[in-house]
């Protein structure tokens, strides 16, 4: 069985296009097409299901690609070794994020990672679940949120700065609160998740360099809670109220053109006691990878320290 019918029909179930496969590989869809009928003659299994709109895996083609792509890995690592250091990074990589912050932020980084390395394939799969990489095969994982032990390798990338803002008509009509108290007194728009509505934390300015540390914790309330934040900042941005979200969530163009402002800027916040963090991970045998390490660095590089999404244009500092 020829090992091309093998990485076209991985490349195929991944990108679930016989077109992009081709492309990927620079041969005709024709053989790509063909390499893979060949195979599905030899398992004795269709393994792709095919139609003018997509081309997905069967059961048993879902089954085979996972035995397989480990396989192929192994293979790909072997290539790089032998190829040594000096060769151009190449191959597929799976990045896992959460749906937000893979949206917002890492498909639009991936434009320079092609730049920079055209060889390279990713598969992105956004989803807020913690998944488990060694069984989902992922090579890099974006956690945003308190990182719990997980034996995996891994860089802080930042810690999450929150910004409390309302949109300039919503600002005209009802003023801008002058204390973390008085945001009882205003439409608050509440992220309500798996545990339930969120509360705000709010440090005072200038606490921590006395050694003492007062933090008011405020029950907000308001006309909208979801549990999508894209939702509640849209909102905002209509002018139905005020809302609370770490700096990554919001377009810079926002704050440098108005839309939004920012509120309560010498107040340190957050949605929990103690702030979290975004970290990027990888499980070690995938880090040893050489398209795996160029794209980790690449990354770092291209967030950068501190993470470009802290600066918002309005020149108040994210605290």
């Amino acid at each position: 069985m020829h090992l091309k019918a093998h990485r076209y029909f991985a490349m195929v179930a991944v990108t679930g296009s016989f077109t992009a496969t081709a492309r990927h590989f620079q041969v005709p869809a024709s053989s790509v097409s063909r390499f893979i009928a060949a195979l599905e003659r030899e398992v004795g299994q269709q393994l792709l299901y095919r139609n003018t709109r997509a081309v997905k895996l069967t059961d048993a083609g879902e089954r085979y690609y996972l035995q397989i792509r480990d396989v192929l890995e192994l293979l790909d690592a072997a290539d790089e070794e032998i190829m040594g250091k000096g060769a151009e990074a190449g191959g597929l990589v799976r990045i896992n994020a959460p749906v937000a912050f893979g949206s917002l932020h890492i498909v639009k980084l991936l434009n320079g990672l092609y730049d920079k390395y055209p060889k390279l394939t990713v598969e992105l799969t956004v989803t807020d679940a913690y998944i488990d990489p060694i069984q989902e095969g992922a090579d890099l994982i974006f956690r945003v949120g308190h990182l719990q032990d997980s034996g995996l390798i891994g860089r802080k990338i930042c810690d999450q700065q929150y910004v409390l803002c309302a949109s300039a008509d919503y600002l005209k009509k009802h003023g801008k609160p002058s204390s973390p108290q008085d945001l009882k007194n205003h439409a608050c728009l509440v992220y309500k998740g798996t545990g339930g509505a969120q509360r705000w934390f709010f440090r005072a300015p200038g606490d921590g360099q006395s050694g003492s540390e007062t933090v008011e914790i405020i029950d907000v309330h308001g006309p909208l809670r979801s549990n999508n934040a894209q939702v509640l900042v849209e909102a905002s941005l209509a002018g139905r109220g005020v809302v609370f979200f770490p700096s990554w969530l919001f377009s810079r163009e926002s704050f440098v053109n108005q839309q939004l402002i920012r509120l309560l800027p010498e107040w340190q916040g957050s949605v929990e006691q103690s702030p979290s963090q975004i970290h990027l991970l990888s499980p070690e045998n995938r880090l040893r990878s050489q398209k795996v390490r160029v794209v980790w660095d690449y990354f770092l590089q291209a967030i950068g320290t501190p993470p470009y999404w802290d600066d918002l244009g309005d020149g108040t500092q994210t605290r």
